[in-house]
């Protein structure tokens, strides 16, 4: 028997979402959106097989907000990738309990394929080319991922970076120093000094 259509996808998302953005991914279930839906848990299964179907939509719906469009090809390409690179980051630490959503579901999400693909499209026009695409895709992906998770569950302005300063400087000279430079650097200036480094590298 076909599923009822009442309830679309992207209101079943946006249940999940709230759930998400309130309770953190550990209150995500079955329940959770039913209840954020007004509805039975059973009902909820006429829908969605489980909590994995519901992962599914949310990282799709998150990532369909990321423009994909490639800039022009008359800018640099590391300045087209930094542009690409800066909207997936606002989509994605918009909500950041769903940062771990993307680890396992990107490769299912269609919006998230799509950001990907111009992606490589770039990439492919500055010359990269077999592994070398690859590791660069990679590369900005996984730098993406983490700079994100760094930024909500270890910022630069939190309490691990006063524990450091008062680490012994005897014992610990880089990382005392190191310390007391990073709770001047701002989350945009951590973000984007560090992709700048990246790409850096990615065209040397």
């Amino acid at each position: 028997m076909p599923r009822p259509r009442s309830l679309s996808h992207a209101k079943l998302a946006s249940a999940a979402l709230a759930v998400i953005d309130r309770d953190g991914l550990a209150g995500l279930s079955m329940r959770s959106v039913a209840e954020e839906l007004g509805m039975s848990t059973m009902a909820l299964y006429r829908y969605v097989n489980g909590r994995e179907e519901l992962e599914m939509l949310v990282v799709d719906h998150v990532l369909a907000t990321v423009d994909t469009e490639p800039p022009g090809p008359e800018a640099p390409w590391q300045e087209r990738i930094e542009v690409l690179v800066r909207r997936l980051r606002d989509a994605m630490g918009a909500h950041p309990e769903v940062v771990r959503l993307t680890i396992t579901h990107r490769h299912r999400s269609l919006a998230g394929l799509r950001w990907s693909e111009s992606v490589l499209g770039v990439l492919g026009e500055a010359g990269f080319e077999g592994e070398q695409r690859v590791l660069a895709l990679r590369g900005l992906l996984g730098y993406v991922i983490g700079a994100i998770q760094l930024e909500h569950l270890g910022p630069l302005s939190g309490e691990g970076t006063v524990a450091l300063t008062e680490l012994p400087s005897d014992a610990f000279p880089h990382m005392t120093e190191t310390a007391r430079h990073a709770r001047s650097v701002s989350v945009d200036r951590e973000f984007l000094g560090g992709l700048a480094l990246l790409l850096r590298g990615l065209g040397t």
